[in-house]
């Protein structure tokens, strides 16, 4: 389970302080898939960054089954994202010095699984970009990038995925694929899927709507 409990985040605007998330309290049950939608700059994706415990909140608590994620040391945090968390960022975050295999294969290479390779072959099998694992980020096209960043986010078989707009940078037809490769993750492995969308369409299919605005909770159900 995911509990937040009060979480404000506020940054340093100029001369002004600026609340990002104001206030926020959510329990999303294991197993859920929750759509969080909302207006740009609502604090969508910044929600998100917190959960995977890549930010800190300026107050508040964060709880993954039960683990106190506010208080986890750098090297505590990385160890739970390794073994819990699959995160597909909006902006893809490759490793531009590694091919799109490696990019894949190094999440498993970090936990030691044995079966790596294979494992790295068929995920790119999965967003259906066999022909292009030996090239470079740089060589691949926004959705072919997004496509292998969706594969390596599956990598570490995650029981949390956090999906920043990942169908953003693909046509209806990639998008729909890759819609369903984490729904059918969702489904077969009781895997909570977190996914911020400005589609209506996708937020329609979740379990359950989180719609934020300025920073807080506008409805919930």
């Amino acid at each position: 389970m995911i509990i937040l409990r009060n979480v404000t985040k506020t940054v340093r605007s100029g001369a002004e302080d600026l609340t990002i998330l104001d206030d926020v309290s959510l329990e999303i049950p294991a197993g859920e898939f929750v759509a969080v939608t909302g207006a740009s700059g609502s604090g969508k994706s910044t929600l998100l960054g917190l959960i995977a415990g890549l930010d800190a909140p300026s107050s508040g608590t964060i709880l993954i089954d039960e683990a106190n994620v506010t208080a986890m040391s750098e090297d505590d945090l990385a160890s739970l994202r390794s073994e819990k968390i699959g995160f597909v960022f909006q902006s893809f975050h490759l490793i531009p010095s590694l091919t799109a295999f490696e990019n894949v294969l190094i999440p498993m290479e970090i936990l030691g699984l044995k079966d790596a390779k294979s494992r790295a072959e068929k995920l790119l099998a999965d967003v259906e970009l066999t022909n292009r694992g030996h090239h470079y980020p740089t060589e691949l096209s926004g959705g072919e990038q997004q496509r292998i960043a969706i594969a390596r986010a599956f990598a570490n078989s995650p029981k949390i995925l956090l999906a920043d707009e990942p169908t953003g940078n693909l046509d209806s037809r990639n998008g729909s694929h890759i819609f369903d490769l984490m729904t059918d993750l969702h489904k077969q492995n009781n895997v909570t899927l977190i996914l911020v969308t400005h589609d209506q369409t996708l937020a329609d299919k979740a379990q359950r709507q989180v719609v934020l605005k300025d920073g807080r909770i506008l409805t919930d159900n």
